[in-house]
């Protein structure tokens, strides 16, 4: 019997590739979204395409709204059944001066990256628990390990899911639960692209391997933790980032 993963801010980066790489290894994908429905269509169509009609399905929801949450919730156990991998990976960030930085803006950065994954981790922890089994993946950064100069807001919100991880592990860990995190360094996305190629060739050459992330370096990673030969890893920070942080 398939498994099931639900991945949040899965239409495109490294939440896209996370999804392909959970279908191509046999698992039913939920394709999260808040407001890129094309690219979470095309995704879906691409990935049945490829490996079998009903292996991915698409549901609207923005994860720092509870009601959102709640319903995707009921809409993810009509369509695909209980969660086995829940992914949170829906993000934003923002680079500002710590004195520009708004009360709008800080209260956005959490919505989304830290009150987004305890809502959607509350509205699926239950049939887990229920069950003794399942996987928590949260997606940090390196920035919520050492904080980033011009992303205060970002870097807080990212140390933040860092600590839920670690607290959660323990409180779940009984329940035979994993919930570990992924700290990605700079990867090749369409929000990274917009750093400019002059910043971008600067952080390559301060990553010891020379070189930038993929999405998919991230997603193999998350498919590792997802699988039963990290059924003894729990409340862990890996970092995927070329050595940028050591």
């Amino acid at each position: 019997m398939k498994q099931t993963v639900l991945i949040t801010g899965a239409s495109r980066g490294i939440g896209r590739a996370i999804a392909e790489c959970f279908a191509q290894n046999g698992f039913r994908v939920g394709i999260n979204y808040c407001a890129s429905r094309q690219e979470a269509l095309y995704l879906k169509k691409d990935l049945c395409d490829k490996f079998g009609t009903g292996i991915a399905e698409v549901f609207q929801a923005d994860v720092s709204k509870e009601e959102d949450v709640k319903r995707m919730g009921e809409e993810v156990g009509a369509s695909l059944g209980e969660v086995d991998v829940l992914i949170n990976n829906a993000g934003v960030a923002q680079q500002k001066l710590f004195t520009q930085t708004t009360g709008e803006d800080w209260d956005f950065l959490f919505g989304v990256n830290v009150k987004g994954t305890f809502l959607c981790t509350r509205a699926f922890l239950p049939q887990m628990i229920r069950r003794q089994k399942g996987k928590i993946i949260n997606i940090s950064s390196m920035w919520g390990i050492t904080g980033g100069s011009c992303e205060v807001a970002y870097s807080a919100s990212k140390a933040a899911v860092i600590g839920l991880t670690k607290a959660l592990a323990k409180e779940v860990g009984p329940s035979h639960i994993n919930v570990n995190c992924i700290a990605p360094g700079v990867i090749q996305t369409q929000m990274n692209a917009s750093l400019g190629e002059e910043t971008l060739n600067a952080l390559r050459e301060e990553t010891p391997l020379e070189t930038l992330g993929t999405g998919m370096d991230v997603a193999h990673l998350a498919l590792f933790l997802a699988s039963e030969q990290a059924d003894f890893i729990t409340g862990q920070v890996i970092s995927v980032d070329g050595g940028m942080v050591i």
